[in-house]
């Protein structure tokens, strides 16, 4: 045998090892791309929105919906969309969600109106919740070895983490560039190479080809968490009292409740309460939930502090946040590799959300005259860090130990935990922030600039402690939900799973 030969024999040992998938970098390359695809349009449209409001002359009050829109039919429609991956499988999943947003994104940059560009966002949503549960599964069964698995993990996670600060950074660009409109037919040229990514390295396994859909409980969770998202939605145009508002939060908890229920008596249930009832998976859940919810507080706010106070541009703006980008990005390394597999998520995970919540503390210090360098630029990088250590973990073990044919439902429910927590999260400190920047004007003279822009500095400081509130309540409820120890996926490899 020539030596030619012993040496692709040996190659071939080293792929074909248990829990060991040819070409998985490479597949990790693939589904990160997809995943930074679908995490970027959550935010880098929102820099476009003035361009293309004074583009299409829409209103103020319809500018809202191009965002609310995606996050509308992501939502809703996203564990449908995992369901879908496990029947039908994830390979076609994936492809089919990768060109459909392609194409809609391509619609929505040539939009011609208001009603064009809206229905584009809504139709980015719903292929993107067809996306993102399939390149969440496709991770989870590709990498069964405990060590791999956790190194792709972090960096997911971190995409999942800063892909919002990403985008910020790369909306910025394209808009000062080039037009609002390259904000959108970006998607085109990435999903080209997802495409041809996915066409090439992988495969398709129907896990789940034996089950059948479940309809009553894909329209009750469907309607459910549409109900929500638009109600927290309707929070930030209207107000809490407002029927629009708490009349579809309650239907949103009374159509979950019935999901629920119904879950323990379907044949074949859309969400297997099996993936919920393990303590270190429901405890990832909510970590994932409330990390989503503090996060809008350092992106959404700091992006107008620095654009409207500091007078950054939005390129700056994005630039302003990749120190933040990078900590996370450590961290979570450090946090999924090293931490979680020696001394287990219930001292890591808290311990993130400590350092996030005296990140988001330390950034109330800003004033109306505070630099970016001493003010924002050390608080920006500790929340980054503390971050990196909650999300990747998080979402490594929500999904961790998840039967095969369940892996796209439970991917989905990562998604659907982090895009509610964000719409919860919007809301509650838009609606905060607003109060307070009004209660500090009561008994002022409201025409001064300096009171006015003290005013703007009182919601935004209001807004970063809820935040940190937020984080503080999140190190509480996962130091107390998390088991001792290092979780048994992490101490030895999970179990072979073909693709």
């Amino acid at each position: 045998m020539s030596q030619k030969t012993l040496t692709e024999s040996q190659e071939g040992a080293i792929e074909a090892r248990p829990g060991a998938i040819p070409k998985r970098w490479w597949i990790l390359a693939v589904v990160a791309l997809a995943q930074l695809m679908v995490v970027l349009d959550s935010t880098i449209v929102n820099i476009a929105l003035p361009s293309a409001q004074a583009d299409l002359g829409f209103s103020d009050g319809n500018r809202q919906w191009i965002v609310t829109a995606y996050a509308l039919a992501f939502a809703s429609l996203l564990l449908l969309g995992g369901r879908i991956a496990d029947l039908f499988g994830r390979k076609t999943a994936f492809l089919v969600g990768v060109v459909g947003f392609a194409a809609v994104s391509a619609l929505g940059g040539a939009a011609t109106n208001f009603e064009m560009l809206v229905t584009a966002r809504a139709l980015q949503g719903a292929f993107g919740a067809l996306l993102a549960p399939a390149a969440l599964s496709l991770l989870n069964t590709t990498f069964t070895d405990a060590k791999e698995r956790a190194k792709a993990f972090s960096v997911y996670g971190a995409i999942a983490g800063a892909g919002g600060a990403v985008g910020l950074l790369l909306g910025g660009i394209l808009t000062d560039a080039l037009d609002w409109r390259w904000t959108l037919y970006v998607n085109v040229a990435i999903a080209v190479v997802a495409f041809a990514g996915g066409w090439l390295l992988l495969h398709n396994h129907r896990d789940a080809a034996n089950s059948k859909l479940d309809v009553p409980g894909t329209v009750l969770v469907a309607a459910g968490l549409f109900s929500l998202v638009y109600g927290f939605s309707n929070a930030e145009t209207h107000d809490w009292s407002s029927p629009a508002t708490w009349g579809f939060l309650i239907a949103g908890g009374a159509l979950l409740a019935a999901f629920a229920r119904w879950q323990t008596r379907a044949a074949h249930p859309l969400l297997p309460l099996r993936i919920l009832l393990d303590r270190n998976r429901a405890a990832s859940f909510l970590a994932v939930l409330i990390s989503g919810s503090g996060m809008f507080g350092v992106f959404l706010f700091l992006t107008y502090y620095l654009q409207l106070n500091l007078g950054f541009s939005p390129t700056k703006t994005g630039v302003a946040f990749l120190p933040m980008v990078a900590a996370l990005m450590v961290a979570a390394q450090v946090g999924t590799t090293m931490l979680v597999p020696r001394i287990g998520p219930k001292a890591v995970i808290p311990l993130g959300f400590a350092v996030a919540a005296v990140g988001m503390a330390w950034l109330t210090g800003i004033g109306v005259g505070s630099s970016y360098v001493s003010a924002v630029l050390p608080q920006l990088i500790v929340t980054g860090l503390g971050l990196g250590l909650v999300m990747p973990p998080a979402m490594q073990l929500a999904t961790s130990g998840v039967a095969a044919e369940d892996a796209g439902v439970a991917s989905a429910t990562v998604n659907a935990m982090q895009q509610v927590g964000g719409s919860i999260g919007t809301a509650l400190l838009n609606t905060l922030a607003a109060s307070a920047a009004t209660a500090y004007m009561v008994g002022k003279d409201a025409t001064n600039k300096l009171v006015q822009a003290q005013a703007t500095i009182e919601s935004y400081t209001t807004a970063f402690w809820w935040s940190a509130g937020l984080f503080a309540a999140g190190a509480l409820i996962a130091f107390l939900l998390f088991r001792r120890g290092v979780p048994e996926q992490d101490a030895e490899a999970a179990p072979v799973v073909h693709m």
